[in-house]
């Protein structure tokens, strides 16, 4: 798999994914038109947009290309068309490529699993660019569904958003979100579990984007010759069995 495809290879995260594949000693793909680079590549890193994600799902399964998809603030219906093309070619789809934040992924799965809903409070606090569009961040949601996953529900079942006014007491079990937007922040994640007698917090700080480009080519080289499937960044960094 050394012909790697880059979607928008002239966009923010484009430039570096470009960058990293020619440090890699890969072979780099470039196309204006999505269709083509499917055809002509043998894997496409992909941080576009939700938008396209659908039509870059088809190209990519008729041209039986496999895909890495960075893309964050996907719709339920997206996420459906992700899953829908992972059983037709092979996907790595991560909301963050960054070593550490998905270390901290499998971290969160497994405090949660110990420290009971009851008595931890579960909040998730992150900070983004201003330029940002969607919130909470893909990264945000990945470690609410981590601290679901510990504590065996369904995070759309506990999930406190943007909260506002006169909005009554915190339910148990709730996991809290709260989004800031400001300046050039790369990115920015806390998790914390508060209880009535301790609280413990997980953070993380990107100070560079080229982290994620890195681990986006890394994801790359990893998946080269798997069977369809849908995969993440805890598959290529071998974290599975941490959660």
């Amino acid at each position: 798999m050394n012909r790697i495809g880059v979607a928008a290879p002239t966009g923010r995260m484009g430039k570096l994914v470009v960058e990293e594949v020619q440090s890699a000693g890969l072979h780099l793909v470039t196309a204006a038109d999505f269709t083509v680079l499917a055809h002509d590549s043998d894997l496409v890193i992909d941080f576009t947009h939700a938008s396209v994600v659908a039509a870059h799902a088809a190209a990519l399964v008729t041209s039986k290309t496999a895909w890495v998809l960075g893309t964050s603030g996907l719709s339920d219906a997206d996420e459906a068309t992700v899953h829908a093309a992972a059983t037709r070619i092979p996907v790595v789809y991560a909301a963050n490529f960054a070593p550490g934040v998905n270390l901290m992924l499998a971290l969160a799965q497994r405090m949660a699993a110990a420290l009971p809903a009851a008595d931890y409070d579960a909040e998730i606090v992150e900070m983004h660019h201003r330029q940002k569009v969607d919130a909470p961040s893909g990264t945000a949601i990945g470690l609410g569904r981590a601290v679901a996953k510990g504590r065996g529900v369904s995070l759309a079942d506990v999930r406190e958003s943007g909260r506002d006014g006169h909005t009554g007491a915190r339910k148990t079990g709730a996991i809290g979100f709260s989004a800031m937007r400001g300046g050039q922040v790369v990115g920015e994640h806390t998790l914390l579990f508060a209880g009535a007698s301790e609280h413990l917090a997980l953070t993380h700080r990107s100070f560079d984007r080229r982290v994620y480009a890195t681990g986006a080519v890394r994801a790359a080289r990893w998946l080269a010759g798997k069977p369809p499937g849908l995969y993440d960044m805890g598959h290529v960094l071998g974290l599975t069995g941490l959660g």
